[in-house]
């Protein structure tokens, strides 16, 4: 059964987990099970947890993943959660893919294209707050708060206020309007719309993504994991920056205050180490044959079995 959906840097994923040889590795992000079903056929004695929020992903990867019966086990839930739901002690590798899938994206009764007819973008349809609910009732400086941070628009005041005002002769319903509204011609000396950012910003908001990420990684540091791969796929810089930073603290043996004479701390503190000192990204082949892949960026951490950072 193949998968709608191509998934992002699967052969240095693949290479990631390559010395894993048993117990578990947890897909954070199962979406269309990509990942899950070339880890499960590439680590034969290994089992897989996965979770997801999206009732078509999940139906559809169980039915994907049939062939690996009783290797797998699959959740719905958020990927901040997945943790806290499982027995964690032989859990040897972790994957989390940050990002929509290319079938939602497409997808036009999911509303995360620019040309849908409908204004969704929940990743769980459970969820209460859609795209547009924040188009149409946040007020203007919320709504240029979210553009100019998850958007990292210039111009965030000027299409808050667009949008403002359109929204005066009635409701916006659809993505296309919305694009129309915003603006779809290219940014100078860039190949992406204004529309395109702003629309990732609306995306990051309705899904809570960059709190989501980080409540993932407080459930990494805060459990008791160890000799355990970490990878993280981000498409967007404020995420690829959460991680990075995530993964120097978790590197760092003292946490003495940096004007400290001496160490106190007992200069034991790091759970690991970083694996990739610079972020990996899709090759030219890649990026060639699936767009979508060149702003994935993937860093791996190592947490190491008798660290005393608990």
């Amino acid at each position: 059964m193949e998968s709608p959906h191509i998934p992002v840097l699967l052969e240095e994923v693949l290479s990631t987990f390559d010395d894993i040889k048993c117990g578990s590795i947890v897909d954070c992000t199962l979406g269309y099970a990509g990942h899950s079903s070339a880890i499960l056929t590439h680590n034969k004695n290994v089992n897989l947890i996965a979770c997801d929020r999206d009732d078509e992903a999940i139906k559809f990867s169980s039915c994907r993943l049939k062939e690996f019966a009783g290797r797998v086990k699959i959740y719905k839930s958020r990927f901040s959660e997945i943790l806290n739901k499982i027995d964690t002690k032989e859990v040897r590798g972790i994957l989390a893919d940050i990002g929509v899938s290319s079938l939602q994206l497409d997808k036009d009764d999911r509303g995360f294209g620019l040309k849908s007819e409908i204004l969704d973008m929940r990743m769980d349809k459970d969820s209460q707050i859609s795209a547009f609910d924040v188009v149409n009732f946040y007020d203007e400086d919320r709504l240029a708060q979210i553009f100019r941070d998850y958007g990292e628009l210039a111009n965030a005041k000027q299409i808050a206020s667009k949008i403002v005002l359109a929204r005066r002769n009635g409701e916006i319903k659809s993505a296309s309007e919305l694009a129309n509204i915003i603006g779809t011609k290219f940014l100078k000396n860039r190949s992406i719309s204004p529309a395109t950012l702003a629309f990732q910003a609306i995306r990051i908001e309705v899904n809570n993504e960059l709190a989501e990420l980080e409540t993932l990684l407080d459930a990494i540091e805060n459990s008791d994991i160890d000799d355990c791969v970490v990878a993280i796929i981000s498409f967007h810089s404020l995420e690829d920056r959460i991680v990075k930073t995530r993964f120097k603290k978790w590197a760092k043996s003292c946490i003495c205050d940096n004007v400290a004479m001496r160490c106190t701390c007992g200069n034991n503190h790091s759970k690991g180490e970083i694996i990739t000192k610079k972020a990996i990204m899709a090759s030219s082949k890649e990026t060639k044959e699936n767009p979508r892949s060149s702003c994935a960026k993937m860093r791996v951490f190592k947490i190491l079995r008798g660290n005393n950072a608990r």
